[in-house]
C-alpha cells in the first residue's frame, strides 16, 4: 500500500492543509484532508469517496473530485481539489511525487512593453 502526503497552501484565505492519499485496493485510491479551518473543505472532504484509476481520467465536468468540491461550495480557484487529483496520482503509482505550483511574479516597476 503505497501513502502519500500533499501539503497545500492555497492563498490568501489562509486555510493551509494536508491531503493523504493511501492506495486502497489495486486500482482506487483513499483521500483524507486534515488541518483546514475551512468549513467549505471539511464538507469536500465529507463527500469524497475512494477515487478509482478510472475517475481520474474522465472530464473535469463529470469528475467525482471536482463535482464534490462544486457540491461542498468550494471556490473556483481553490487548489485543493487538483490536489487531491495529485495525490491519488501519485499514491496510485500513475506519477511521482513532484512539487506544483501557482506564484504571482511581482511586475518590474519600470515601463512595461507596448
Amino acid at each position: 500500500m503505497k501513502g502519500v502526503i500533499v501539503s497545500v497552501n492555497p492563498g490568501i484565505c489562509g486555510f493551509d492543509c494536508k491531503v493523504a492519499a493511501e492506495q486502497c485496493g489495486k486500482r482506487s485510491a483513499r483521500i483524507e484532508i486534515t488541518e483546514s479551518g475551512c468549513t467549505l473543505i471539511h464538507k469536500f472532504s465529507d463527500l469524497l469517496e475512494d477515487i478509482t484509476l478510472q475517475e481520474l481520467f474522465v472530464p473535469l465536468t463529470q469528475n467525482k473530485i471536482f463535482m464534490a468540491a462544486q457540491k461542498a461550495g468550494c471556490h473556483l480557484a481553490c487548489p485543493v481539489p487538483v490536489a487531491v487529483v495529485k495525490a491519488s496520482e501519485v499514491a496510485l503509482e500513475l506519477a511521482v511525487a513532484r512539487d506544483a505550483a501557482i506564484c504571482f511574479i511581482t511586475p518590474d516597476p519600470s515601463p512595461r512593453m507596448s
